[in-house]
């Protein structure tokens, strides 16, 4: 209710603002009419030069292309850009083309962040000839975006901007721009597992483009793709039936970067044949290709393979040197989806080799390049955002500075009119008098009663406008006597509008302050409640060690210090007593696990607790755990002391973290070592530093118990996770 009330009373100001406006508008109005200074006058239209202009596009997509093509690309900019600001006007259809063209330009040479700014530049042009035309431009600029979040790794965001792309070709029954996107789109599912559906959607995707003739290099690049999609399944046979279609094409049109492509290709399906010594002829000759053309992916993606095939052969030196190669490449043109398979095959190479803390080292990058990625597709939503706003904010100043500059011009228009009209009364004014002039040569007699005629109309003309002049003045002086009490008013309620809005900002604050502090009582109530039960809990394990096992301990005693007659019935009766008082203590570590770890599965009973916590405060939880079953079927007394330990670290995390965020994940690993993860986005605190708690000091002298082991990785303001591993944990085996 106060958002919308804050939302009202900006839309107040804002009308008033407008109240204003106009009301002086309207009296300005007037006063232009009085002195005649208003007038009509016709739009003119700005007619462009439609064949200039694509004559000129057309020369710069030539001289782009070959700039792309070749391995010189100075000056290619400077030719394009200049274009972008002519000294005379251009058309939108004009600029959108120069805006791609540079797009597609700085893609090619992988400047992507430029790219990006192109393509996005398109989309905020709106003036077009109809809206065919735009929705075309708005296609291409789409799959532009989504070419370059895909180089970039950001393959969420790259699917997106190809599935709009997409919707506007359809609705408006564009094939290029169909099947343009539909490349793109099945590029991004095609880096999925072999078992993916959505791998055979992007084959299905392939195929559909490869039967666009109009477009050369994307039938041929998706034979390519099909062949490798065939390649990643096993089925070799299929995937050498379209790379040698796709290879008659190449040849056809001498295309090196195809060639590079299949040479590349059929290494892979080579490798998979276990034929490596073609394998690796087939992948150098691709790399030795790209080298010689300038394609910086291809040589990074040939470098990476060839280092496999060697590691393959046991030459497991000279494929990290080719690999570290690849690697050098991909952080040089920012490509974080490279770097991230590069480091998986390093890890694999070390594992190969038995290295393992090298092996550790790469899974470790592995896992930073795959967090930068994540981190960058959040960051480039805020932008995307940002950038809307202030693009928004921007068209509105445009607008009123439009309206601005039309006042002016209408002004200055009726200024001029208004000159003209005074020289050309006083052009008629100089012909009378020579007419009256010639009549007094002509008429000398009539020349005194004509001279007095004229003066008795001047002086009539003259008190006329000196008396029409008064009227005008009163009526203008009486407008701004009434105009300034209205701005006064509007001021005063402008004013109180704008105190209203801060009195209810401050009434949020203070209710805001308020549900923290109920949240927060909260909290400590269930903390409390806790403490109590493990209070209670306790007081009844000693007043059961008192009274049971002390009394049978007390008895026993007794009998050894007075020892009967009868020896064996003595021993006997002793035994009897230490079996039963064995038994009580048995009975009594059994009650001290919670009977609801007996009737109910222990997966069941955690998340139960979790999400009670979660309920009974702000903090929100997760949870997820695997194998479910395997997990419920661990010995009671280890599944005890894991809860033991989860309620010992989210009760810190109520105390100490200030989070609004928990994730808890349990998973049981083939060689029976339960891994618990516990994560939070509180304050976090420096681990290397900071001495243990009391808490955490308990959860260590309990994974001690367990044969477990705890490290924390936490740093301030980042929020902490908790790894612990427990091993030598088996499910209990039940039989059928």
């Amino acid at each position: 209710m106060k958002m919308h009330k804050k939302n009202t009373s900006f839309y107040i100001a804002m009308t008033n603002s407008k109240i204003v406006k106009v009301t002086l508008f309207f009296f300005t109005f007037l006063s232009l009419c009085m002195y005649g200074q208003v007038d009509n006058k016709n739009n003119i239209s700005i007619i462009y030069d439609i064949q200039e202009e694509a004559k000129i596009i057309k020369e710069l997509s030539d001289l782009t292309n070959k700039a792309i093509d070749g391995p010189n690309v100075n000056g290619v900019y400077e030719k394009v850009s200049k274009h972008l600001k002519p000294k005379k006007n251009r058309s939108t259809q004009f600029k959108a083309n120069l805006h791609l063209i540079l797009a597609s330009y700085f893609n090619k040479i992988s400047q992507f962040d430029t790219s990006i700014y192109h393509a996005q530049s398109v989309l905020e042009l709106k003036t077009f000839r109809n809206d065919s035309i735009k929705h075309n431009f708005y296609g291409l600029a789409y799959n532009r975006l989504g070419v370059v979040n895909g180089k970039m790794g950001l393959i969420e965001k790259a699917k997106k901007w190809h599935l709009k792309g997409i919707e506007v070709a359809q609705k408006y029954d564009d094939k290029r721009i169909y099947y343009m996107n539909s490349f793109g789109l099945a590029n991004r599912l095609s880096n999925l597992s072999s078992n993916s559906p959505d791998l055979n959607a992007a084959l299905e995707l392939y195929k559909k483009c490869s039967e666009y003739n109009e477009h050369k290099k994307m039938v041929f690049g998706s034979l390519i793709n099909i062949a490798t999609i065939y390649g990643a399944q096993g089925d070799h046979i299929e995937a050498a039936k379209y790379l040698k279609k796709a290879l008659e094409i190449c040849k056809k049109n001498n295309d090196s970067r195809c060639i590079s492509n299949i040479s590349f290709n059929l290494g892979i399906i080579y490798k998979k044949q276990d034929n490596l010594p073609l394998a690796l002829e087939s992948i150098s000759e691709s790399i030795k290709i790209a080298k010689n053309n300038g394609f910086d992916r291809m040589q990074i993606m040939g470098y990476l393979e060839k280092g496999r095939v060697l590691s393959l052969l046991k030459k497991y030196e000279e494929g990290e040197v080719l690999i570290f190669k690849a690697l050098d490449k991909a952080k040089e043109l920012n490509l974080l989806d490279n770097q991230k398979a590069i480091y998986f095959r390093l890890k694999e190479i070390a594992i190969l080799q038995n290295d393992y803390k090298k092996a550790l080292d790469y899974s470790e990058k592995f896992n930073e390049v795959s967090d930068s990625i994540k981190t960058l597709d959040k960051d480039n939503e805020i932008s995307e955002l940002e950038v809307k706003y202030e693009t928004l904010k921007k068209e509105k100043e445009i607008k009123v500075l439009q309206v601005e500059n039309t006042n002016r011009k209408l002004e200055l228009s009726n200024q001029k009119e208004a000159f003209k009209n005074l020289k050309l009364q006083q052009e008629v004014k100089e012909i009378e008098n020579r007419n009256q002039i010639l009549a007094i040569q002509n008429a000398s007699e009539k020349k005194a009663n004509e001279i007095n005629l004229l003066k008795k109309d001047q002086e009539l003309q003259e008190a006329s406008l000196i008396r029409q002049k008064s009227i005008k003045n009163i009526i203008l002086y009486s407008f701004l006597i009434i105009l300034i009490p209205i701005v006064g008013l509007l001021f005063i309620y402008y004013q109180k509008l704008q105190t209203q809005s801060q009195l209810n900002q401050k009434e949020k604050e203070v209710s805001q302050q308020k549900i923290t502090t109920l949240l927060k009582d909260q909290e400590l109530k269930v903390i409390k409640a806790s403490i109590e039960g493990q209070d209670r809990e306790r007081k009844r394990v000693a007043q059961e060690l008192h009274d049971s096992i002390g009394g049978n301990l007390a008895a026993i005693k007794l009998q050894l210090n007075n020892p009967k007659i009868d020896e064996q019935q003595y021993i006997k009766a002793v035994n009897n007593q230490i079996d039963d008082t064995y038994q009580q203590v048995r009975n009594l570590s059994h009650n001290l696990i919670p009977k609801k770890f007996s009737k109910n599965n222990f997966c069941d009973v955690l998340e139960e607790y979790i999400n009670n916590i979660g309920n009974a405060s702000n903090i929100k939880t997760s949870f997820a755990v695997y194998p479910r079953k395997d997990i419920d079927k661990l010995e009671e007394e280890l599944q005890f002391e894991v809860f033991k330990i989860i309620q010992e670290l989210i009760t810190n995390t109520i105390k100490h973290a200030q989070a609004n965020a928990v994730e808890l994940h349990l998973n049981l690993a083939d060689n029976n070592v339960l891994n618990v993860i516990f994560e939070d986005n509180g304050v976090g605190f420096n681990s290397n530093k900071q001495a243990l708690g009391i808490g955490l000091t308990n959860i260590q002298s309990r994974l001690e118990k367990i044969y477990g082991s705890l490290i924390i990785d936490s740093r301030k303001g980042r929020g902490t996770i908790i790894n612990i591993e427990i091993a030598n944990t088996k499910p209990i085996a039940y039989s059928s």
